[in-house]
Formats: C-alpha cells, structure tokens, sequence
C-alpha cells in the first residue's frame, strides 16, 4: 500500500484510521479487550495530561505520561502501549520527529499514535499522517467524546 493510499484510509477523530499492516509485524490481536488497554499521554502541558489522564483512567485504561519526547522515548524502554496521543509542539523533538522515530523502530512501530494537538491549520492533519500518525484529534478535547474516539481507534486499528 502506497504511503499516499494509507493517508487516505485514515482519518480525523476516529474515522476509520486502519492504514493496513507490514506482514512481518504481529498486530495487536482482533478483538482485543479494550479495557485496560495501556495508554501513553504525551504532551508538556500539564493540564492537558491531567485532564486526558482522568478522562482515560476512569474509562478504566492503564495511562501513562510523559512531558515531553525524551520523557516518553524512556518510559517506552518498559512500558508497552496500545495507542500513544501524541502532542505535536513539544520542547525538544517535536512530536512528528518522535512519531517518525517510533513507527521506524521495530519495538514500538505497532503502537497506534494519534496527533492530539493544537495544530488545526490547514495542512497540519497532512504532516501529522505523513509523519506516520494513525490519526488526528484537534484541540481543544472534546471532553464528553474523547474517551469513545480513543475506544474507536483501540479497536478498529487494533483489529487489522
């Protein structure tokens, strides 16, 4: 599937984000519990990882945080998530160097990585799926659906 073909498939704010998977890599397993799913927050604002922290751990979620790429690159060492929001404007390497870097690393390139950021101009959804994002979420979040978008991409992108 070309890269161009993939972008296509996946889409904004939970569409139908499955942009089809490398043979050589095991994908999460169709059917997958929901529930509990290990969650990574990525972002350097501190009350957007509180606030998406609660929303997700209440929806009973395993959520993890990490301030800003380097933060996340070593709690990745040891903690293994299903789907990363990830922050584009970040201190230090941004979140679409990060993305990049994630889905070339055998290790951590099956995990489902969703821009969750403040960019919403025109072309910014481009780069973040060019970057290697499984989709986009602008904020601000939509508190009352943010918990069923994420439900929607842990189990339409983890079912390929």
């Amino acid at each position: 599937m070309t890269g161009r073909t993939a972008r296509a498939r996946r889409r904004r704010v939970g569409g139908n984000p499955d942009g089809g998977s490398d043979p050589g890599r095991v994908p999460p397993e169709a059917g997958r519990p929901v529930a509990g799913a290990p969650i990574l927050i990525v972002d350097d604002n501190p009350v957007n990882l509180k606030l998406v922290r609660v929303l997700l751990a209440t929806e009973g979620y395993d959520v993890r945080t990490a301030a800003d790429a380097e933060e996340a690159m070593a709690m990745l060492q040891t903690f293994r998530p299903r789907l990363i929001l990830m922050d584009i404007q970040l201190p230090g390497m941004d979140g679409l160097e990060l993305t990049r870097r994630l889905k070339s690393d055998p290790a951590t390139r099956d995990a489902i990585v969703v821009a969750l950021t403040a960019y919403a101009m025109k072309g910014d959804e481009e780069r973040a799926l060019d970057a290697g994002c499984d989709g986009y979420i602008p904020k601000p979040i939509n508190t009352t659906l943010l918990p069923e978008i994420v439900k929607e991409f842990l189990t339409r992108v983890g079912a390929r």
